[in-house]
């Protein structure tokens, strides 16, 4: 299977992250969204919504949203275990992730990290959606292990993508011990490198 993505964005992360922890066999196709390559005939007519990540499978087969490519890659495996509730509980964090998350901690990151705006430049109403949301993060995790379940699951590895990065956003999660111990605990679980700082 192909994933087409742009490494330095979260929502990508997640696939290639997932694929790795599962050991699937995959070609990366770096894609440049800064250029306009999810804008070209043949990529739109593999994935009409022109976005990445995306998967095309060996059958033909495409799928775009990285949240649903997950929950296709991760079935069957413990990441995403066949309960009804405990699908239900990881749902209920992924659909939190796209919508009161990753507008906020991921475009603040883009507003620096890509447009050079400093801290003090971010869009006000996004800086506190996204402390809101970290401080949410916070509150779940002073005394579980894990957001969804008791387990290490595709919720913890879509959360953490973005929340790893958040400084790069100017967010400062040194006063979260909660959050920070739970990055490590996902970087450990995937068997990833710890991000440069935690706080900006």
């Amino acid at each position: 299977m192909e994933i087409y993505g742009d490494t330095a964005s979260g929502n990508c992360q997640k696939i290639r992250l997932l694929a790795d922890y599962l050991g699937l066999h995959y070609t990366w196709v770096p894609v440049d969204i800064t250029k306009g390559q999810t804008r070209t005939a043949d990529y739109l007519a593999k994935f009409p919504q022109g976005q990445v990540p995306a998967i095309a499978f060996d059958d033909g087969r495409c799928l775009a949203q990285s949240n649903a490519i997950m929950r296709y890659l991760a079935r069957g495996s413990r990441l995403l275990p066949d309960d009804a509730w405990a699908q239900a509980k990881i749902d209920e964090w992924l659909f939190w992730e796209q919508y009161s998350h990753e507008p906020y901690i991921a475009v603040c990151r883009f507003q620096m990290l890509y447009q050079g705006r400093p801290k003090e430049a971010r869009e006000a109403w996004r800086v506190e959606r996204g402390e809101r949301a970290i401080d949410l993060m916070e509150n779940q995790l002073v005394d579980r292990e894990w957001l969804a379940t008791g387990a290490f699951t595709i919720a913890d590895i879509a959360l953490v993508a973005y929340s790893r990065l958040a400084h790069e956003g100017g967010f400062d999660l040194s006063g979260r011990p909660g959050v920070t111990a739970w990055i490590s605990r996902c970087e450990n679980a995937l068997g990833i490198r710890r991000a440069s700082a935690v706080c900006s």
